[in-house]
């Protein structure tokens, strides 16, 4: 039996898959800069802030390499 949520998500890949390479990109960059605003709006930081925050997030419980010394 087909559910509603089966039915969104065909419907989000049939619009996905008009979309140009160039209009995804564009997209996703769009709902990272999104998810970034929401990020540093719940925890009250800064640009640089919430990037470095969530670049340490990332990075924890991973071994260290010195290619990522960066910071």
């Amino acid at each position: 039996m087909r559910s509603v949520a089966d039915d969104l998500r065909e419907e989000q890949l049939r619009e996905m898959q008009k979309l140009t390479p160039e209009e995804r990109i564009e997209l996703a960059l769009r709902l990272g800069e999104e998810g970034l605003r929401f990020f540093m709006a719940t925890h009250g930081l800064t640009r640089e802030e919430a990037i470095r925050q969530i670049r340490r997030q990332r990075r924890a419980g991973r071994a260290p390499s010195r290619c990522m010394d960066d910071e």
